[in-house]
């Protein structure tokens, strides 16, 4: 995909890419809902706070959305993925977690924010997946739905990715 300018503006990428996008200046790119009249009537991608400190100018590929199972239609981030475990064994998965980047990044820093360290959930998820998830719940990590506006706060809590990811 091209951009006339050469940057990528998460308002002005379509919503098709938008969910696991970074903009130009670092910042992810959001997809949300919009209203008008008070009726939700459609999408838009948005700027989030949120910093990816290795990366910018980057657009998902498919593959790596196929690979993770993630959804590029799904509003907002939440960490409530990490608590299924088919999620959990998509993202732990080779294809996702050794080239994926991106998403790994997105999801290391949500899992830290819930207390998290993810190269670990991983390991334990490939040895015992009963037993990542019961750990997991017990931890209290990802007791409640995080609402997209507590991503930002999650992020910038969380430490960076290690360079092994």
């Amino acid at each position: 995909m091209s951009f006339d300018s050469g940057e990528i503006v998460c308002e002005n990428l379509p919503t098709e890419v938008c969910s696991f996008s970074i903009a130009s200046s670092g910042k992810r790119c959001l997809l949300e809902n919009y209203e008008e009249d008070g009726k939700t009537t459609g999408y838009q991608c948005t700027t989030s706070e949120v910093m990816v400190e290795r990366m910018s100018e980057y657009i998902e590929t498919d593959a790596c959305v196929k690979a993770c199972g993630v959804d590029r239609n799904s509003v907002g981030i939440s960490s409530d993925t990490l608590l299924e475990s088919q999620s959990v064994s998509k993202i732990c998965s080779t294809p996702c977690y050794n080239n994926c980047p991106n998403i790994l990044d997105l999801y290391y820093n949500l899992a830290a924010a819930e207390g998290v360290f993810l190269p670990d959930l991983c390991e334990k998820q490939r040895s015992n997946p009963h037993r990542a998830m019961i750990e997991l719940l017990s931890s209290g990590a990802a007791a409640g739905p995080s609402a997209s506006e507590n991503l930002a706060a999650a992020a910038a809590a969380a430490a960076p990715a290690p360079a092994s990811i």
